[in-house]
């Protein structure tokens, strides 16, 4: 499944030297607000002909306010297919100043957003009114042909590109970005998807990582067909804590005093959608407009309040709103190129027969996801572009690494960030202890963010435990919501 660390290439492709950055202004109001620069950076599309055709990777930079520049930081937001051009932004956000002394450096990964070309397959494929998820509501069949619909509209609109979109890809790229800053090491800051970048940048080349921090880690022995049966699990868990979490203010909300009415009424409401679809919304979209208590506390409030709406006063809106697909500006952009890494980082299981089987198996323990997330990724099976065989990641040549975590992730499970801390043997893993929320960093937990912020202003560290399987701090994880406290006045 992997290539040995020695095996791997752990230089730029010989005969392509990147220019320089031309700054300019950027289009992004809140760029533009904080006085960033944006340009782009000119890469091969496939690293082994450095000679033949380039694409351009946007960028975007704030730049230090100190008197000591201390070096770029990259920042990738994950996804995969997530834009970072904002993210130029998050030194802001980083305690005590300590992130003024970096050129924090955004960039749209090959394919995404502002990077040129984009990749676009069916710009309205996640609209109203999809097939029921559940194969046992008689729609397997339709779901295998848009997942084999997607995949050729993909064929058609990729090109040449769709060859040229796993991790290793962009990794190479992210070097090619460091000689165009006319820099000897980056410093890197890497959220889920982001932190297996890392990973890979830092086996393959050790020497040009200065400072890394990694949030909400990604377990490089499961890409990605494994990884996504394990979220199955993950997010059955933590959509229990939001149940739980309702039920605690059943007061506010009225949906039911314990965690389990709260889940009965969720699938009872599902059923009625199923039987009668409101406004487009119908089993999928119900789900879907749920998957993000999965993810993150901080989303409990909407979806609750849409969910108490619509079953209290008939507000078909509500639902409408959180589900948050725009009709009048369909874009899969993020998503194309989710699957475009997804399935060729590592084959996919081509026989539909091995997927159900897996499915049906996981999701006899956990029905909330499973289905919606084989369909997701249904594409895979039918995808045009080669796979790739993943880098074997070996962190012992990176003289430091910051590794974050809260105990119940549900995108990133607990288990990554343990495999890493012993992938690299002078990281550091913080736990946010019985959190449920997705890399959770710089949310305002002070234990958290503090370590953050000492580690990039001087380097230093909290003491590693000798133990293995252990996280080495422990700190409080980002608060549940109190709904009954009002908001801060203009926030």
């Amino acid at each position: 499944m992997a290539v040995a660390p020695g095996a791997q290439a752990s230089t730029p492709p010989p005969g392509f030297t990147p220019a320089p950055v031309v700054w300019g202004p950027c289009t992004a109001s809140a760029l533009v607000s904080a006085g960033a620069e944006c340009g782009f950076v000119e890469v091969p599309l496939d690293h082994d002909d450095p000679m033949g055709t380039t694409i351009r990777l946007a960028v975007s930079r704030v730049v230090h306010t100190t008197p000591e520049s201390q070096g770029v930081m990259l920042v990738n937001p994950g996804g995969p297919g997530g834009s970072g051009l904002t993210l130029a932004l998050l030194g802001g956000a980083v305690p005590n100043g300590a992130g003024a002394s970096y050129d924090w450096i955004g960039f749209d990964p090959r394919g995404v957003g502002s990077s040129e070309p984009a990749l676009s397959c069916i710009p309205d494929y996640a609209g109203f009114n999809r097939p029921d998820y559940q194969p046992e509501a008689g729609t397997e069949q339709a779901w295998l042909d848009l997942s084999t619909s997607y995949a050729d509209a993909c064929a058609a609109d990729g090109g040449e590109l769709l060859d040229h979109l796993k991790s290793i890809d962009t990794v190479r790229d992210m070097d090619l970005i460091r000689a165009a800053l006319g820099q000897e090491q980056i410093n890197y800051y890497g959220f889920s998807y982001g932190t297996y970048l890392g990973q890979v940048y830092s086996t393959l080349y050790p020497d040009r990582v200065r400072r890394i921090v990694m949030d909400g880690v990604v377990d490089v022995r499961n890409i990605w067909y494994e990884a996504n049966l394990n979220q199955d699990v993950a997010f059955e868990r933590n959509i229990g804590a939001f149940f739980d979490w309702i039920a605690k203010y059943d007061s506010v909300y009225e949906l039911g005093a314990t965690g389990d009415e709260v889940e009965a009424l969720y699938y009872t409401v599902q059923d009625q959608l199923r039987a009668a679809p409101a406004e487009g919304i119908g089993p999928s979209e119900w789900n879907d407009l749920f998957l993000s208590a999965g993810y993150n506390v901080l989303a409990y409030p909407g979806i609750a309040q849409a969910f108490s709406a619509y079953v209290n006063n008939g507000d078909v809106s509500a639902i409408v709103d959180a589900y948050g697909f725009d009709p009048a500006a369909p874009d899969d952009n993020g998503y194309a190129i989710y699957l475009a890494v997804q399935c060729t980082d590592l084959e996919w299981p081509q026989d539909y027969d091995q997927v159900r089987a897996d499915n049906e198996r996981v999701d006899a323990e956990a029905p909330f996801e499973t289905w919606a997330n084989a369909w997701f990724n249904g594409p895979c099976s039918f995808w045009p572009a080669k796979a790739g065989t993943p880098v074997e990641v070996d962190g012992s040549g990176v003289d430091s690494a910051l590794l974050l975590s809260e105990t119940f992730d549900g995108a990133t499970p607990f288990d990554g960030a343990l495999n890493a801390r012993e992938l690299f043997p002078n990281a550091v893993l913080v736990e946010g202890v019985g959190g449920y929320t997705h890399s959770a960093s710089l949310s305002g937990v002070a234990c958290t963010d503090t370590i953050v912020a000492d580690y990039l202003a001087t380097g230093a560290l909290p003491e590693r435990k000798p133990e293995s399987d252990v996280s080495d701090v422990q700190c409080d994880p980002l608060p549940q919501p109190d709904p009954t406290v009002p908001a801060p006045a203009g926030s």
